[in-house]
């Protein structure tokens, strides 16, 4: 456990990389076609509702215990070209991968209900990483 990031930060910090999904995620379906590739854009979709949620989620969290939640950039880089379907889904994987690691990071600066959070986030992350051709890795989120 890192000594110098308290949970709350370590929350702020799962709460800002859900922030950068959501906005990428949105980009990255408009960049994709559920006509020309339809497994593709359903899995865009459901990985853009699933951050809108876990988003949501964190800043109802932060906001019960009194804390004002992070804001979200206005603009966030994209990590990777996006001209072809195959670039949006390595894009697609570093995202996951991204929020992976901050879930890991989350994992082990808490305890109690808020490390159950974060486990169940990190596991659902890491297999969505694999519906878009992520290679599976031993303890996801931690390297």
């Amino acid at each position: 456990m890192d000594r110098d990031v308290t949970p709350v930060q370590a929350l702020q910090k799962a709460l800002a990389a859900e922030h950068a999904a959501v906005y990428l995620y949105g980009i990255l379906g408009a960049r994709s076609s559920s006509s020309e590739q339809p497994v593709l854009f359903a899995r865009l979709q459901q990985a853009y509702a699933d951050h809108r949620d876990a988003r949501d989620g964190l800043v109802a969290l932060l906001a019960r215990r009194e804390v004002d939640p992070v804001a979200s950039q206005t603009d966030y880089e994209l990590p990777g070209p996006v001209g072809t379907p195959d670039e949006v889904q390595a894009v697609a994987r570093t995202v996951e991968r991204r929020v992976t690691d901050t879930y890991g990071e989350l994992v082990a600066n808490t305890a109690g209900d808020d490390r159950r959070l974060a486990v169940a986030a990190l596991a659902t992350s890491a297999v969505r990483e694999l519906g878009f051709g992520g290679a599976p890795v031993d303890l996801p989120g931690l390297g």
